[in-house]
């Protein structure tokens, strides 16, 4: 991987940054045809997987992973608007990106926020934030070692691949996401907008629970919920966290530099790239997240140096989550294991 320079900033970054700027506009035709497919094929696949319950609901079960692909990508539509990239309209993103938090269960206004936030200090060792989201945080090996044995135990479980990935991703999106808990008072819009996005769930439940049979809506609709936020917590981990990525002191970190190295570009068979929004060409999105989940790989493929980030393939990806630890020392990810072995010598 080519090494972005951590000096004072260089005009081949302001280039770079001009340079991907070129491709931020969307595409209204595209928006449009983005939000028909996904919300079509997920309403679709739903549909038939309730038909399939009068034959078994292990059969309709079969649907629900189709379901919830159509789900993540829906996701990714919502997490376009929140960075007004989706259409250039505000009113248009905010609405869009409401009604796509009524499927994914995530509240539009409170995660848009802390998502902004995620992206103003990714990969800075001095600004790390301190609540609940283990997937945007990251222990140094130093600081792994001088917790207490309970306390590393605690570290080490809540990030076993699968707590973190199995366990945890569902109770975040159907439990965690229905309370403020991690907000701060002065959030009130979002501390509202909580509350609202709650109130209009209980709604649709009720309306579909009193037409479908509220036994028949968990049936369908908790599977592939479940199934879909393993996927979509398993791809931001994963975009974030890798052998090769690289965590930066205060002093030396720039939004450039965290997005070329402290994230990943995860190169997925095409089938999964369609479902997952080209959201892999994760160094674009966070050198401007201005640009349109549809014009991400256009923009890596057209542009030299983004093609010089850390490459996963989907089975790297899956063995991405080893990589815990940031090695201050070294310049580099760790493993547990590693973090063990050094201080055994």
């Amino acid at each position: 991987m080519a090494s972005v320079d951590e000096g004072a900033p260089a005009a081949g970054r302001t280039d770079l940054r001009g340079e991907v700027a070129r491709f931020q506009s969307p595409t209204r035709r595209k928006s449009l045809l983005q939000i028909a497919t996904s919300f079509g094929g997920f309403f679709a696949t739903c549909g038939a997987m309730y038909a399939l319950l009068e034959v078994s609901w292990w059969v309709a079960l079969a649907l629900a992973p189709l379901a919830a692909g159509f789900l993540v990508r829906i996701f990714i539509i919502q997490h376009d608007c929140g960075h007004l990239a989706f259409f250039r309209s505000r009113r248009a993103n905010d609405a869009v990106g409401l009604l796509c938090s009524l499927l994914t269960l995530a509240p539009y206004a409170s995660w848009r926020r802390q998502h902004a936030g995620h992206h103003g200090i990714w990969n800075d060792l001095d600004r790390r934030q301190s609540g609940a989201d283990i997937y945007s945080s990251c222990l140094t090996v130093a600081e792994y070692r001088a917790l207490k044995p309970a306390e590393r135990w605690c570290y080490r479980t809540t990030r076993h691949p699968l707590v973190a990935n199995l366990v945890l991703p569902p109770l975040v999106f159907l439990v965690l996401y229905r309370f403020p808990f991690d907000m701060p008072p002065e959030w009130r819009r979002e501390r509202l907008a909580v509350l609202l996005t709650n109130l209009a769930l209980v709604a649709l439940i009720a309306a579909a629970g009193l037409i479908l049979g509220f036994g028949r809506v968990a049936q369908v609709q908790l599977p592939v919920m479940v199934l879909a936020s393993i996927a979509g917590v398993w791809l931001f981990s994963v975009q974030h966290r890798a052998e090769n990525t690289r965590w930066l002191r205060h002093g030396t970190w720039s939004a450039t530099a965290a997005a070329l190295e402290g994230s990943t570009c995860l190169r997925l068979p095409a089938v999964l790239q369609w479902f997952t929004g080209n959201i892999g060409f994760h160094h674009v999105h966070h050198l401007n997240p201005r640009v349109p989940n549809y014009r991400l790989q256009e923009c890596h493929e057209r542009i030299a140096a983004l093609r010089e980030v850390p490459t996963l393939s989907l089975r790297e990806g899956l063995r991405a989550w080893r990589f815990a630890l940031w090695d201050e020392e070294r310049g580099r990810m760790a493993t547990f294991r590693d973090a063990a072995r050094e201080a055994g010598r």
